[in-house]
This record gives structure tokens, sequence and C-alpha cells, in this order.
């Protein structure tokens, strides 16, 4: 696992900023006040918590295993149970910046079976692509209820962002001219042939069909989320209405995009800060201390919970990718032709 070696530094320093997060939403929601709160929670909702969250879980990973055959080239030979443990084990890199680490899958990938990173890196592009178009819908059920021109400005930029690297990517003829440029300059004539195989994948997998698909998994799996958010204000004993649960789509969806732009370690302080912030100003009556504590709640029930879940899949798994491709000196973005003439 010399991937996850190199970048070891890096999670535990997520793990502290995590903490120091967790702490500043504690003296700021009034510790003693907080405590409050959460000690009248009624802690049996953690479980259908819990459970929505595994189907956020779940949609996600049958979207991963379909763009796994969308890609391709070696990639569609994966089982669907490697396939899950190479799927949960990436979620522990959601504590990276941006969630880069999630190009972990690809390396795994390429240990089972050696299908070049390069193949199915476009994958996470994908995922990130197709889930912030998914957030960007449910976000928008909320600017019918909000009057901010601010947020309203940042969904519309969102939008715009999604549609011109959808377009580029989609305008072939462009991004052959442009790799074929690229492919004249020294230090990149011997890796044209990566950009090709990044670039192959990502056209197949930003193709109409293949984001129908993502994104149509991306809303019913972040639903799933959203409801979950609902669960923990109707837990800390605000009355259900079909408002509060516009208020908790729009305040989680928001919030997740807000972390995903900022590019921290799984979007910490930013989307955090966020939701207790919307939550404050969108929901009637809710204190500093009950805005903290639902913060609190959700990111532990979903972002904590899946980087847990990864963790331990790496851990109990991490002998799978020790077998004879792991083990090999090739370069692991290399096609497949350039693998067998160096192994000659």
């Amino acid at each position: 696992m010399q991937f996850l070696a190199k970048i070891r530094g890096k999670i535990i320093l997520s793990f502290i900023f995590g903490l120091a997060v967790m702490v500043a939403l504690a003296i700021l929601g009034d510790l003693s006040q907080m405590l409050k709160v959460l000690s009248n929670f009624q802690w049996w909702l953690v479980i259908p918590i819990l459970l929505l969250t595994l189907l956020n879980y779940f949609l996600r990973f049958i979207k991963w295993h379909y763009y796994l055959k969308v890609v391709g080239n070696g990639a569609e030979k994966i089982g669907r149970g490697d396939s899950a443990v190479v799927f949960v084990g990436g979620m522990s890199m959601a504590m990276t910046p941006g969630k880069i680490g999630e190009f972990l899958k690809s390396y795994l990938v390429n240990q089972l079976n050696g299908t070049p990173m390069m193949v199915t890196a476009p994958i996470v592009v994908a995922e990130r692509f197709s889930d912030g178009l998914a957030m960007l819908i449910l976000a928008s059920l909320g600017v019918f209820f909000f009057e901010n021109t601010f947020l309203r400005l940042i969904l519309l930029g969102i939008l715009l962002a999604a549609v011109c690297l959808f377009v580029v990517i989609q305008w072939r003829s462009l991004a052959l001219s442009v790799m074929n440029l690229l492919g004249k300059i020294p230090f990149l004539t011997s890796r044209v042939s990566h950009l090709h195989n990044f670039y192959e994948s990502s056209y197949r997998l930003f193709g109409p069909r293949s984001t129908f698909v993502g994104v149509g998994l991306g809303l019913l799996g972040w639903s799933g989320e959203c409801l979950a958010f609902f669960l923990v204000l109707l837990g800390l004993g605000f009355p259900p209405s079909l408002l509060l649960l516009v208020q908790c789509t729009f305040i989680l969806a928001t919030s997740t995009l807000v972390g995903s732009i900022s590019m921290l370690p799984g979007g910490l302080g930013a989307a955090d800060s966020s939701i207790g912030g919307l939550l404050l100003v969108a929901v009637q009556g809710i204190t500093s201390a009950t805005a903290s504590a639902a913060t609190l709640l959700i990111r532990f029930c979903t972002l904590w919970f899946g980087v847990s879940l990864g963790l331990l899949t790496l851990f109990i798994f991490r002998k799978r990718f020790d077998g004879p491709a792991g083990s090999s000196q090739v370069d692991p973005l290399s096609p497949p032709m350039e693998k067998a003439r160096s192994a000659q």
C-alpha cells in the first residue's frame, strides 16, 4: 500500500484539523449548552440516519461500478466484491485536500488487475461532477424559499462551470488538438499516451447517457443524506414540516457544495460553518448551541462515518492488494502494451 504510506502524514494532519473544527464548533455553540442539547437528542434516530447514509454509499457504489464498465480497458473485469472493497476503501481518503486522495481507488484497481491508473482516474472526476450536479439540483429547491442573491450567484457559477467542463470534454476535435500540442512539449512527449487514456475515459464518462445515470443516482443518494439531516433536526425537538425538509435539503446540499469548492480536507471548516450559519439564518427559533449540535451530528453520521468505514475496510483487506500486480515495478500509469514491453 505505497500510495497510502505516501499520504499518511496528510491524513493525520486532516484528522487534527477535523478535531480543531469540532473544538471550534463546541466553543462557538457554548459547550455547556451544546452538551445539554445533545443530552436531549432522540438517540434512537441515529439508526435510521446511518441507514440513510449507507443508502447513499450503496448508490454511489452502484455508480462507481457502472463507471468501471463504461471506461472498460480491463476495469470492467473487476468483480462486484473487489469493486466494493475499492470503493469503500476510497472513502477513507475523503479527508485529503479536495478529496484528491480518492485516486487511491485507481491505484487499488491497478493493484488488482493492472488496469492503467489513467484509465480509471477520470472516474473520480466524474463522480465529483455528477455528485456536484445532483447537489446543485437539490440546493436549487431552496432558492425559491430563500432570497439570497449571493447564494444564487454561487449556484449559477457552479452550473456554468459544470456546463463548460461537459462541453470541453465532449468537443473531441478540440481536446485531441490540445493533446497533440501538449505532445510537442519535450517533458510531456513520453506521457502523451497517458493523456490519451485519461481523455478517452473522460469522453465516455461525460457522455449524455453516463452523465444522466450518474446524476440520477446522485440525486437519489444525496436525497437520503438530506433526509438524514431532517431526522437530526427532528431528534433535536423541531416539529416535522415540509418547509423544514426543504430547508434541510437546501442547507446540506449548499454546504456540501461550498465544502467541495473550498478544496479543504473533507470540506472541514467550510462545510461545517456553512451548515451552522445557514441553520441560524433559515430555521426560525434555532439557537447557536442547537445549530452546532446539529452540525456535529450530521457530520459524524456522514463524513466521519464514511471515513471510518473506509479505514476499517483498508485495514481488513490490506493484504488483498499485495499480490503480483501490486508488487510490479512497472509504471502503473502505463498502457497495457507498454507494460508488456517492460516485462520482457
